[in-house]
C-alpha cells in the first residue's frame, strides 16, 4: 500500500493538464486532477477554441461579397454579436463535458477547486489535504496588463469572448498572434479597429517578411495599423475610452484590448514556500525531463514559458506521464514546432525564420511568391498570398516554410511533416503538385530570389 494517496496530483484541468493525467492513470497511477474553473484551460474556454469559431463569423462578409463575383445574388445581411456568443457558449460547454468525461473515463478523480502546494508531497484544495508521490503543475497563464494610467479600463484577451456587444469603435495594443487575430476579428464584424504595436512589424520572433505582408493585406482590409507607438494612457470620456498614445496623438473607443504577452500562473500557489524555483518572468524552472529544483515537482505547458502552444503542453504531459509510470521512451523536441495564426488573412509557419537561419547556417537560399489566389480572379477580393521557403545552400535541407493566405495552417501542417523528416529542396522540387491549389507553389518555386 502507498504512503500517498496519489501517484499523481495534477493542479490544472488544461490542455496538457488533462493529458498527463489521462495517461498517467492508463499506465496504471492513482490520478487525482484539480481546476478551480471549467476544465480545458485557457484553450478550450478563453483561446484557440472561442477564437477560431469568431475568426469563421469575421470572415463570411467577404465571402458574401466574393459570392457576387460566382453569379450568387446575395441579399441583405446583419450580424447579431449576441446570437454568436450565445453558440460559441454552447459549444464551449460541450467541450468542457467532453474533458470531465475523458477524465471519468480513464479513471482521474476530478477535485474542484483551487489547489495550493503545501510541501513537496502535499496539495491543499478547499481545505483539504492530498498527498502524492508526484505534483504535476500545469496552471497556464494568465494575460499581461501595461502598467499605464487608467489601465483599468482596458480589456485582456479573457475578457474579450465574452463582451456584450461588438464595439463600433476599439483599439488594440499588441503586435503578436493574439492582437493581430483579435483586430481582426473585431475588424471583419464590423468594428472601426486601430491596432497600435511599439515594434516595426507584427509578429515578432517569426519570419519578419510574415509580419510586413501581413499588415499590408491587414490595412486592405480597413484596419488602421500604428507602428513604433504605444498607450500612454486611458481616460473616461463618457461611455467611450479616451487613449493618448506615445506619440501625443489622441484617440476615441468604445473598447481598448491589451494583447500585450502573457505570464505563468504560479502566484499563491505557494510553489516557493515548498521550494520550488521560479524564472525571473514568474513561471517554474525545469530541466529537460520537466522536473523543478523539488525532485517530486514537475510542471509543463504555458506555467514554464518555452512555448506556449497547446499542442506542446499536450506533447510535454505525455512526455512526463511516461517517464514517471511508463518507463520513459518520449521525449520533447522544439525543433520544426508549426503554429498558424488565424488572423485575417492567416498565416501558418514551421522550421526557422530567415533570421535565424543565417545566424544558424550561414548561407542560404531564398524561394518567394506572391499571387492572387485562383478564387479572387473571379471575387475581385483584392487579397493576395505570400509564400516562403528558407534553404540551406550547403545540404539542400529546407529549414522553414512560411505562408500568409487562405488557409496557410492547414496547408503547413502537411509540410511540418516533411521538415521533421529533413525534406530537401530536390525533394520539393520532385514532389507533384495538386493543381489548381495554392499549395502547390511550395512544390513549384524554382528560382532562388537575388
Amino acid at each position: 500500500m502507498s504512503q500517498y494517496d496519489y501517484d499523481l496530483f495534477t493542479i490544472g484541468g488544461g490542455s496538457g493538464g488533462v493529458r498527463a493525467s489521462r495517461f498517467a492513470s492508463q499506465y496504471g497511477a492513482r490520478v487525482a486532477i484539480a481546476e478551480s474553473k471549467d476544465l480545458g484551460g485557457t484553450c478550450v474556454n478563453v483561446g484557440c477554441i472561442p477564437k477560431k469559431l469568431m475568426s469563421y463569423s469575421a470572415h463570411f462578409h467577404e465571402d458574401f461579397a466574393d459570392a457576387v463575383g460566382f453569379g450568387w445574388t446575395v441579399g441583405e445581411s446583419r450580424f447579431d454579436w449576441q446570437a454568436l456568443i450565445a453558440s460559441k457558449d454552447k459549444e464551449i460547454a460541450r467541450l468542457n463535458g467532453i474533458y470531465r468525461k475523458i477524465l471519468d473515463g480513464a479513471k482521474v478523480d476530478i477535485v474542484e477547486g483551487y489547489a495550493t502546494v503545501e510541501d513537496a508531497h502535499t496539495v491543499v484544495v478547499n481545505g483539504k489535504r492530498y498527498t502524492a508521490a508526484h505534483i504535476l503543475v500545469a496552471t497556464g497563464g494568465h494575460p499581461t496588463v501595461p502598467d499605464i494610467p487608467g489601465k483599468e479600463l482596458g480589456i485582456v484577451s479573457d475578457d474579450f469572448f465574452h463582451l456584450t456587444a461588438l464595439p463600433k469603435r476599439a483599439v488594440v495594443l499588441g503586435g503578436g498572434y493574439i492582437a493581430v487575430e483579435l483586430a481582426s476579428i473585431l475588424n471583419g464584424l464590423g468594428s472601426d479597429v486601430t491596432l497600435v504595436y511599439r515594434g516595426k512589424h507584427l509578429l515578432r520572433g517569426m519570419d519578419s517578411e510574415l509580419g510586413v505582408f501581413l499588415a499590408e493585406e491587414m490595412r486592405k482590409k480597413g484596419m488602421k495599423i500604428l507602428f513604433e507607438n504605444n498607450i500612454e494612457s486611458l481616460k473616461a470620456a463618457g461611455d467611450a475610452r479616451q487613449v493618448t498614445l506615445s506619440d501625443g496623438a489622441t484617440l476615441e473607443a468604445d473598447c481598448v484590448l491589451f494583447a500585450t504577452g502573457r505570464h505563468a500562473n504560479t502566484a499563491g500557489i505557494g510553489l516557493e514556500k515548498a521550494g520550488v524555483v521560479l524564472t525571473d518572468k514568474g513561471a517554474v524552472k525545469v530541466d529537460d525531463n520537466f522536473i523543478s529544483s523539488v525532485p517530486s515537482i514537475h510542471a509543463i505547458g504555458d506555467v514554464i514559458d518555452r512555448v506556449a502552444l497547446t499542442p506542446v503542453a499536450l506533447a510535454e504531459g505525455m512526455v512526463v506521464a511516461a517517464r514517471l509510470f511508463n518507463k520513459g521512451g518520449k521525449e520533447m523536441s522544439y525543433a520544426n514546432i508549426p503554429t498558424a495564426v488565424f488572423s485575417h488573412p492567416n498565416v501558418g509557419t514551421v522550421g526557422l525564420s530567415e533570421e535565424d537561419a543565417r545566424k544558424q547556417v550561414g548561407e542560404l537560399r531564398i524561394f518567394k511568391s506572391e499571387f492572387k489566389a485562383l478564387k479572387h480572379t473571379l471575387s475581385g477580393n483584392s487579397e493576395r498570398t505570400f509564400m516562403k521557403l528558407v534553404v540551406d545552400a550547403k545540404s539542400d535541407r529546407v529549414l522553414g516554410v512560411h505562408m500568409v493566405g487562405a488557409d496557410a495552417g492547414e496547408i503547413v501542417q502537411g509540410f511540418a511533416v516533411a521538415l521533421q523528416c529533413g525534406a530537401t529542396k530536390a525533394q520539393f522540387d520532385a514532389t507533384i503538385g495538386i493543381h489548381p491549389t495554392s499549395a502547390e507553389e511550395f512544390v513549384t518555386m524554382r528560382t532562388p530570389v537575388a
